[in-house]
This record gives structure tokens, sequence and C-alpha cells, in this order.
């Protein structure tokens, strides 16, 4: 079942933590965000959510979406389409409901990193993955996500101004994750007691 809408208060949230990638239409932003978080994934680090990829055809025209569940590898189309010669698709409820579990099961695994493939016009009326996004940043789990320059205030309004904004580059995404989890891994080896067990080390929310 689905997270009840609900408002959140983020004040308590470091909002180093919180990260959204602004981007414009002419963007890959679909692209770019899946190969940094499937990297992330095939280099060993826990991280969970969902990200997109768009499906193409020969001329390269966008035929159907796909989320893929960064913990399980699982695709689940997320596009009904319009019939042929359409330009667009709509999004599929069920496909939807299986993102948002995926993104719940991130969330009680207590991940490193929760990556929501956008905050767009879905979340921005209440729908799509806000509530699950909501539920990532009040856990205090760091979360990614992108966002549509025409989103922003919606995202302001949502996140209450918290946040970091990060450009639509490789680099800058790397920079925050590199410099966010280098800061947790310090902090948490601050608190360690030289004698703890490694089974009693598994807390990565620090302040």
């Amino acid at each position: 079942m689905r997270m009840m809408s609900m408002p959140i208060d983020f004040h308590d949230i470091d909002p180093n933590r919180v990260a959204a990638i602004l981007y414009r239409p002419r963007d890959d932003v679909d692209g770019l965000l899946a190969d940094f978080a499937q990297d992330l994934v095939r280099s060993g680090e826990r991280i969970g959510g969902v990200v997109q990829r768009n499906v193409k055809d020969g001329a390269d025209c966008q035929i159907g979406m796909q989320a893929v569940d960064l913990m399980t590898g699982a695709e689940i189309s997320i596009c009904q389409p319009l019939g042929s010669g359409a330009m667009a698709c709509k999004l599929d409820a069920a496909g939807l409901a299986e993102a948002a579990v995926a993104v719940t099961r991130a969330i009680a695994a207590d991940v490193d990193l929760v990556v929501i493939n956008k905050f767009s016009k879905q979340e921005a009326a209440g729908d799509g993955l806000r509530d699950e996004l909501a539920c990532a940043i009040a856990a205090g789990i760091p979360v990614l996500t992108a966002v549509p320059e025409k989103c922003l205030d919606a995202w302001n309004d949502f996140t209450g101004g918290i946040g970091t904004s990060l450009l639509c580059e490789r680099g800058a995404i790397e920079g925050w994750w590199q410099d966010l989890s280098s800061r947790i891994k310090r902090a948490r080896a601050a608190r360690r007691p030289a004698d703890a067990p490694a089974a009693l080390l598994a807390d990565h929310h620090v302040g």
C-alpha cells in the first residue's frame, strides 16, 4: 500500500542530504541520472529507488518509458502508449504503484542514497512519487532527484526551500555525492567506539 499524503516538516533535516538536479527540456536528465545511479550500484554502494529509461524506436522517437528498480534491477513499465503515430504516452497507474513500492522498499532497507527520477508535474500536483519522496527525506536518508525548471517553485514549496540545487552535469552530481558521503563516513567514524563490533555500526544517519 502507498503511504498516505501528509504535511511533513523538513526543518530538522540536513539540507545537504537533499539534492535536486535542475534541468531544461533539452537536457537528457533521465540518461544522466540513470547512468550515475547504476554506476554507484555496480561499484557496490547501497543505492535504492528508481530511475527512468526511455524506450525509442528506430527513428529515435520515444515510444515508451520504464522505471528501473535500483535494488533489484527490475524494469517497470510506467507508460501506456496512445497508439500509432502518437508523440507521447500516458503514465500507467499500475507501473507507478510498482515504482512507489520500489522506493518504499529502499527506505525500509535504510540504504545510503535514495534516487527518485523526478519531481515533475505529477509530484507538483500532489501525485506521482511525492509521498515516497517526502518519507525518504523525513527519514534522513540522502535523496537525489531531478526537477524541471518549470516546477522549481513547487519543489521549493514542497521542501520548504531546503536542499542543494545541482547543474545537469555528471561532475556536479558526483561532486555533491562524494562530498556528502565522505562527511557521513567521517562523522560515523568519529562516533564509533574503538572496540565496537561491526554489526553495531550500521547506523549511517548522522547529523
